[in-house]
């Protein structure tokens, strides 16, 4: 089961067919208000999933509790159709590969902005679970927007590698290919010597001098951009 932790969480994970099995608030008037604003297409599901509960079963559910006091569990994507998703060839955008992430809001950043750029998906390697709470509340619930999984560095999807490196070619003399793997090292000390072996293409941001490097959301964001501006959007 996935936590959707928050109203954007339960309002993406509706409209991109999630599962969702149980929905709960201690203020249902206001999720609904909400929803009126926010996601008038969704008023009506939300409606009729929402249950409202004291404030204190909410608060023993979800001790970080959501500003807008409302969560729900729905069901994890079965990962084979993921697996499949993140393979399957030709493909009409990147897939972002992060190497040992460890910082879950980044993580949780960087599905959005895979999500909201219409990529194949996000893969992390290392321990860190990329459906863990504090990462799907970081995307808002845009885990099922997009492909997430976790997998080995030797078991990564096919496709050319290019990753971002201070050492690599600036990434305006290049067009990323649809098919490329955009792999990201860790925040601190950036890609292994395994992973910088496989790349296809080292690939560096521009930086001013004595700028030591970027958030790694950052620097997905940058290299995504510079992917979409030969392609329509999303």
């Amino acid at each position: 089961m996935v936590l959707l932790d928050g109203f954007h969480a339960l309002k993406h994970a509706l409209r991109f067919e999630a599962d969702v099995r149980v929905a709960i608030s201690s203020d249902k008037g206001s999720v609904l208000a909400l929803a009126g604003e926010l996601a008038d297409d969704l008023t009506d599901r939300i409606g009729a999933l929402v249950s409202e509960v004291p404030a204190e079963t909410l608060q023993d559910l979800v001790p970080r509790m959501h500003p807008t006091r409302v969560a729900g569990l729905a069901i994890r994507p079965d990962p084979r159709r993921n697996l499949e998703n993140l393979s399957r060839t030709p493909r009409p955008a990147p897939v972002v590969v992060l190497e040992n992430p460890r910082n879950l809001g980044n993580v949780g950043a960087v599905v959005r902005l895979a999500a909201g750029f219409g990529a194949t998906g996000v893969v992390t390697t290392g321990d860190m679970d990329p459906w863990h709470p504090n990462v799907v509340r970081a995307a808002a619930g845009l885990h099922y927007a997009t492909a997430v999984e976790s997998l080995q560095l030797d078991d990564l999807p096919p496709g050319p590698v290019y990753a971002l490196d201070p050492e690599g070619d600036d990434i305006r003399s290049m067009v990323l290919p649809d098919d490329a793997l955009l792999a990201f090292g860790t925040e601190r000390h950036g890609i292994s010597p395994e992973l910088r072996k496989r790349a296809t293409k080292l690939v560096s941001l521009p930086m001013r001098p004595q700028v030591s490097s970027y958030n790694l959301a950052t620097s997905v964001a940058m290299a995504l951009f510079h992917w979409g501006g030969t392609h329509p959007a999303p």
